[in-house]
Formats: C-alpha cells, structure tokens, sequence
C-alpha cells in the first residue's frame, strides 16, 4: 500500500439523539501515514464521531470503511483487532493497576491465549513476550522506570502518555487520539509534537487526532478537518484551513 491510499472512507455518517443531530453528514477520507487533525468548538461532534468510529457508538446512518472492509456496527474489540486502536478524552486507564499490568492487559487483543488464560498463568512463552513488549512500549513513552506503580498515581500527562502505550499494545495501523495534549503544560505539548510523528513513523501509522489546542494541531497535521454543529465546514492544508471564512467565524470566533 503507498503513502497515499485510503486508509479510512467515512460516508455520510450521521448520529441523532432524539432530537439532536450530532453528527451530520460526515464524509472524509485519510489516507495511508499522514496525521490527520479534527477540530471544532465545543459540542461540535468530535468525540462521538471517534465514537461512531471506533464501534462505542453505533452511526444512525453512514458507513465507515477501513482499508477497503466495511467495520460499521463491529463491536468495540472487532474494530480494534482490525487495525483501529484509540485513546479517549476522559482517560479510561485501570487506575488500581500498574503501569505495566494495564499495558500487558491490552496486548491480549492480540494474543492466542487470550486475557483469562494468560492471567491464570497458561501460555507461558506467549505471556514472557507480553511481558517484554510491555516493557519496550513503557520506554518508548517514558515511563519504565515507574513500570510497577499504580496508573492512578501519576500525573495527568503521565497518564496520557500510558494510555497511548496501551494503544499501540494493540498493535494498531491507525491510532485515533482524543486530546492527547489536555492537561499538559506548554512544554509538553510541544514535547507531544515530536512524540507523535516519532510514533507514527517508527510504527508505520496513519493517526488521527482531536484536540482544542489550535497550535499544536496546526503545527502537526498534514490534514485538518473542522466540525461545528455536527457539520464538517472545512477540510485541507493547515494554512487553507485556518484562512477559511468559516473557520475563522464558528471557532475562532471572527476576524
């Protein structure tokens, strides 16, 4: 597959609650490496389109299709063992587990043995190179060092920073990362920048991101795409998007 196939085709993708449309109509592509960014005010439909994505929410009507598979209405783990592994706003880690324990849990995705198995000791060999690459994947992030702590106790960055370790435990072709930069200092965020190209070049990944921090998006993404009201508004270039009338009125607020 070159640089530039479709990876992902969302068409028409649409979720109502009740009354409320909130997502309307969404079609986009992204194709094979880029890092691709979506933005909007909030309440614009930015997570629930994760959601729609990753299977935690199924679209009212729509189709998502990852690499040339229709993966609409798969349930969550489907999705995730087809190649789609995500990080979540509100962070989702097993707090009275360490570090170490919530990324092995998230390999089992992946392995033949499966999570009960290997909890209760079966699978030996395959739970050592569980073991292993948890442990790579903690230093690739920064944290092996604070393998045996409890994910509860760390910080908000360092707690972002696990969960994207236990994201790639899944060994995923396309990362979708919802704020990962929420709660960092400016510091880190520029940090952040680097980490996520590093990741997606050493991992050979196509990422998707969402986050309210203009900038870094900007500085980032090859693609943006904004969302108001459940709308997609605009799509392209960092720059062109950012000169976008309508861009600059629903979240920027006017010239």
């Amino acid at each position: 597959m070159s640089a530039r196939d479709v990876v992902l085709e969302a068409r028409n993708m649409t979720r109502r609650f009740g009354g409320l449309v909130a997502v309307n109509n969404v079609s986009f592509d992204v194709t094979e490496g880029e890092i691709f960014g979506l933005i909007g005010p909030n309440g614009a439909g930015k997570t629930t389109l994760f959601n729609l994505m990753t299977g935690l929410t199924p679209p009212s009507t729509g189709t998502l299709t990852y690499r040339g598979q229709t993966v609409t209405g798969l349930a969550p783990h489907r999705i995730a063992q087809a190649g789609l592994s995500r990080t979540f706003q509100n962070i989702r880690l097993f707090r009275g587990l360490s570090a170490l324990e919530n990324v092995k849990i998230a390999q089992h995705t992946r392995t033949h043995a499966g999570i009960w198995r290997g909890v209760f000791g079966q699978a030996r060999a395959e739970e050592l190179q569980v073991e292993r690459r948890a442990w790579e994947l903690l230093d690739l992030v920064g944290l092996s060092d604070r393998a045996g702590e409890s994910a509860g106790n760390f910080s908000y960055g360092d707690q972002r920073r696990l969960e994207i370790a236990r994201a790639l435990a899944t060994e995923p072709r396309v990362l979708l990362l919802d704020e990962p930069a929420a709660g960092m200092n400016t510091a880190e965020k520029g940090a952040l920048t680097a980490f996520i190209r590093e990741v997606r070049d050493q991992f050979d990944l196509t990422v998707l991101v969402i986050e309210h921090h203009v900038p870094l998006v900007m500085g980032l993404c090859d693609r943006v795409a904004v969302l108001n009201f459940g709308e997609l508004i605009a799509i392209g270039d960092p720059v062109s998007v950012q000169r976008d009338p309508k861009v600059i009125e629903a979240y920027l607020g006017g010239e």
